[in-house]
């Protein structure tokens, strides 16, 4: 139930619509499509392939039409957690939203890690040893934490074109990719032999840990709907640009991860930079070495966009929930001068930053990176639950038909059990194999321990900061 206050009218009002349709496209790109899925299915192989077609198959497209109905027939800001709560209630909302934010102090270092990773690339071929040093990624991700904050803390007028030149600076790359893999490879030969055997899924630990990252790597079209209220027309532009951004991502990641496996041999991909060293061998190879470090800086850009997508989406979450007074009221505040929910962005930033430092203590750095991620996509696919439940829950209301600008799953109410059916299958079987550690891990029962403690943790303190919130309505 949405509690209604004369703040929380006057918090959302002050709001902004600054986004349209290629707006919210490219924000769409810059937060879902990531080089690093490509260089991690490089790495795991070329079984990855037919994962791609699977998660597209049975996470993706379920995902998509689940979304689409969801932020249409409730287009208000908050996204996720507004559904979870329509569902479910308040308790239940408040967890899927808590989730959802703080997985991001999981997940902004494993992104930029990953991003300075492959920013290193721009000084070309020297750049690989660069990718590996600590100190270079420590510095390079800090820096691009403080400029996504910034933009989005100015306003999303400002922002957006960071989420936009995201987007291009994403996509331009990889088509580049695609397109230096099939030369060389036409030319010399590929440096992988692709078989359908080979390309089906081959189980093994390495595989079952990272078909959850598969999963991931098809999360965030979500993210722009918890910025519904800063959407020009919403209910119109929201479907039409998941639909869009959807079919370019899925046939990227397919065609990216082919391309990479031509390039270079699995065994030889770095699972963050793996793109990069791959279009670098590959413009050696042309004697265009220039084309490696133009991708190199395009997608500088473009992750620097992910960050910033994901700072300006999930920072409404606790906005919305801290006018609902479940968390502490700053939350719920809107900056004077900029209109943009400051509070929120510079907690989830702070939390984020020292996250990453701790991250790096004890561990190398393929270490720290995974673990952050596993760590991420267990919180991060709580939600996902609560959402594939919520449009089961939700299919039977009388408002599903009565509500001519929703853009429903197709099939009436058995259309909508069988995709949030689907989805929420996945999403579970995606929770559990991140709890495997990777083939490769030196101290599986290290891995095991920090990765379920800092996820329970994390839990934990949300259900505090619910109770505390809670006591406090009851003694107004």
């Amino acid at each position: 139930m949405t509690i209604s206050t004369g703040r929380a009218t006057d918090s959302k009002t002050e709001l902004r619509k600054t986004m349209g349709f290629w707006d919210v496209l490219l924000f769409n790109i810059a937060a879902v499509l990531g080089p690093r899925w490509i260089a991690a299915a490089g790495h795991n192989g070329t079984s990855s392939i037919s994962l791609w077609v699977l998660a597209a198959v049975f996470f993706f497209v379920p995902g998509a039409l689940v979304i689409n109905e969801l932020s249409s027939r409730f287009p208000h800001e908050g996204g996720l957690y507004v559904w979870s709560r329509e569902a479910f209630g308040d308790f239940h909302g408040f967890i899927a939203g808590w989730t959802y934010w703080i997985y991001t102090v999981f997940y902004f270092p494993g992104l930029l890690l990953a991003s300075a990773s492959m920013s290193a690339y721009i000084i070309g071929g020297r750049g690989i040893a660069l990718a590996q040093d600590r100190t270079f990624l420590l510095v390079v991700s800090l820096a691009m934490l403080l400029v996504a904050v910034l933009l989005n803390i100015i306003g999303l007028n400002i922002g957006k074109w960071l989420q936009n030149a995201g987007g291009v600076g994403t996509y331009v790359p990889l088509m580049m990719l695609a397109g230096i893999a099939a030369v060389v490879a036409l030319h010399r030969g590929s440096a992988t032999h692709f078989t359908l055997a080979n390309m089906l899924p081959a189980w093994n630990w390495d595989t079952v840990n990272f078909w959850s990252q598969i999963a991931f790597a098809f999360t965030g079209l979500e993210l722009v709907s918890a910025m519904s209220e800063e959407v020009h027309n919403p209910q119109r532009t929201l479907p039409r640009a998941v639909f869009g951004a959807g079919a370019l991502i899925a046939l990227m990641y397919i065609v990216g991860t082919f391309s990479v496996l031509a390039l270079v041999p699995a065994t030889e991909i770095d699972p963050q930079s793996g793109v990069f060293h791959a279009i670098t061998i590959g413009s050696v190879a042309m004697r265009l070495g220039f084309l490696g470090i133009l991708a190199a800086i395009l997608v500088t850009a473009g992750n620097a966009g992910g960050v910033g997508s994901t700072v300006a989406g999930v920072a409404r979450v606790p906005f919305v929930v801290g006018i609902d007074r479940y968390l502490p009221a700053a939350f719920g505040k809107i900056h004077p001068r900029w209109k943009t929910p400051y509070v929120s962005i510079l907690v989830q930033a702070g939390i984020s930053g020292g996250i990453l430092l701790v991250s790096q203590v004890n561990e190398t750095t393929r270490g720290a990176y995974q673990f952050l991620i596993d760590a991420a996509i267990i919180l991060y696919f709580i939600p996902f639950l609560y959402m594939f439940a919520a449009v089961i829950k939700l299919a039977r209301r009388k408002d599903r038909k009565n509500n001519p600008h929703a853009v429903l799953v197709p099939g009436g109410v058995a259309g909508a059990w069988i995709a949030g059916g689907l989805g929420f299958l996945v999403v579970l079987l995606g929770i559990a194999v991140s709890l495997v550690p990777p083939g490769d891990s030196s101290d599986k029962l290290g891995f095991e321990l920090k990765l379920v403690g800092g996820t329970l943790v994390s839990i934990l303190l949300g259900l505090f900061l619910y109770w505390r919130g809670a006591r406090a309505k009851q003694t107004e």
